[in-house]
């Protein structure tokens, strides 16, 4: 179900142009991921070994069946970290590069973890950290891993540049929020089943009632992370005054991942405090993001290193017996061992991912060509009609579509191709003939000057010059 969720979420918060892209490289996740964690990944997390790996059971030879429930469990955990760097390095990394860390990450870099978080033998479990399920071990790795990612491939063409000859840096958003919204709302009901089977039975006494806390305290969560963000938004905190649909979804995912770490052991308020603390925070790590300019296209680093770090943080506050209803040295303690948990699973990811997308960059494998990259662009020039419904001219339609681009019978989502500032010189005009728009469309061109043709479309620019000048005379009035 959750990889049904980030599927569709990736999806929808790509350009239509990438969407396929994103649904094979999450379907391929889920078997690539099996296969890692079938031969490698196991026995490094839960075969007889000593504090720091297990050395047992590779490729599943000599497992008990009693484990494995606990084995599938485990691998779809393995998965779900593999998963999360997918959203920031969307339409521009590598197919190879997708394979190879999503192997990677699920066969050697998240089984070590939890063999020190979840095995009596782990050098973190006896040093006293504890987390439910997963705030380190899956999202901290999630997160730090998109990081790097996203670094080593640096932003999608186009973005972070200035739109043409204006101040305003370029945004390349998804093209479908519809898409984005299902599938959110699926990871949301995803979360639910992930963290309430974190308890690993069903069978126990008072299993139940841990299970029915688990996925109570984990929606609250992501209320309060939702609610609080959306009143953030309409305050202008999220840029100008609106009802952000995007950041109350991330707000929401990240809500409930920060309870992750204490969901058995926190109280329903405790929950939502926790959610709601982390909107602001989650806000704070976007804004950081694209201050140094890193291209997270589905915010991966803020939901998930963000939610994971603050989830360690808020279990040893608000959990029982937790700092905030009484410091002691017990609780003391507890916050310590989280964050020394915290940190050497930050610098263990760091490593590596630098390894892995470092090795990866220097062989050429890691990020897509430019023309690869800029392959299928699509074109859409809309014309607003008294009603406010747009429309696609005919007849700057017909011209396009001889050049064979695709012309879209709505407003882009993404502006890439289609600057605001062509769509406001149009916009409500009557072209008395097909000499009246060939000259706005070559105005708009000759206006876009270096920083269009600095893009690497300027084939695209000379094609489309070319058919206009030799355009026919269908026109729409």
């Amino acid at each position: 179900v959750m990889q049904c969720g980030f599927a569709c979420l990736e999806a929808g918060a790509v350009r239509s142009k990438n969407t396929t892209n994103i649904m094979m490289k999450n379907l391929m996740d889920i078997f690539i991921s099996s296969v890692a964690y079938w031969l490698f990944g196991f026995a490094l997390a839960y075969g007889e070994g000593n504090s720091v790996i297990g050395y047992t059971h590779w490729a599943g030879i000599g497992i008990d069946y009693g484990k494995m429930a606990n084995w599938f469990f485990q691998c779809i955990f393995a998965a779900t970290a593999a998963t999360i760097v997918s959203g920031a390095v969307a339409e521009r990394c590598n197919y190879i590069a997708y394979i190879t860390y999503s192997f990677v990450i699920s066969g050697f870099v998240y089984p070590p973890v939890t063999h020190w978080v979840w095995t009596e033998e782990g050098w973190l479990y006896k040093l006293g950290y504890v987390d439910f399920s997963g705030c380190g071990p899956i999202h901290l790795i999630g997160g730090v891993c998109s990081f790097f990612g996203a670094l080593f491939l640096g932003p999608r063409l186009g973005r972070f540049e200035n739109k043409f000859n204006s101040s305003e840096k370029e945004e390349l958003v998804g093209h479908s929020v519809p898409l984005t919204g299902i599938g959110g709302m699926i990871l949301i009901a995803g979360f639910l089943a992930f963290n309430g089977g974190s308890i690993g039975s069903m069978s126990k006494p008072g299993d139940q009632f841990v299970i029915a806390r688990v996925i109570i305290n984990t929606i609250l969560g992501g209320s309060g992370g939702s609610i609080v963000m959306l009143g953030m938004c309409k305050l202008g905190f999220g840029g100008k005054s609106a009802w952000s649909f995007s950041l109350t979804l991330n707000a929401a995912l990240a809500g409930m991942v920060s309870v992750c770490a204490g969901a058995d052991v926190m109280a329903m308020w405790a929950s939502f405090v926790s959610g709601a603390l982390m909107a602001p925070l989650y806000l704070g790590i976007h804004y950081a993001v694209l201050w140094i300019k890193l291209d997270d296209p589905l915010d991966a680093v803020a939901v998930h290193f963000g939610g994971g770090f603050w989830g360690l943080l808020s279990a040893s506050l608000f959990g029982n017996g937790g700092i905030v209803f009484g410091a002691s040295y017990e609780s003391g303690l507890l916050l310590w061992h989280r964050i020394v948990g915290a940190s050497v699973i930050i610098l263990w990811g760091s490593v590596w991912s630098c390894l892995m997308f470092g090795l990866l960059k220097r062989s050429g494998k890691l990020r897509v060509t430019e023309e690869e990259e800029l392959k299928e662009k699509q074109i859409t020039f809309c014309l607003q009609h008294d009603n406010g419904r747009p429309h696609t001219s005919l007849a700057i339609t017909a011209q396009i579509a001889k050049c064979g681009c695709t012309v879209l019978p709505h407003p882009p989502y993404s502006q890439d191709l289609a600057p605001s500032d062509f769509q406001d010189r149009i916009r409500g005009q009557h072209f008395p003939n097909n000499d009246a728009v060939i000259a706005v469309v070559r105005k708009w061109l000759a206006s876009a000057g270096a920083d269009f043709y600095r893009r690497g479309i300027q084939a695209l620019v000379h094609r489309w010059q070319k058919c206009i000048t030799n355009g026919g005379d269908y026109m729409e009035k």
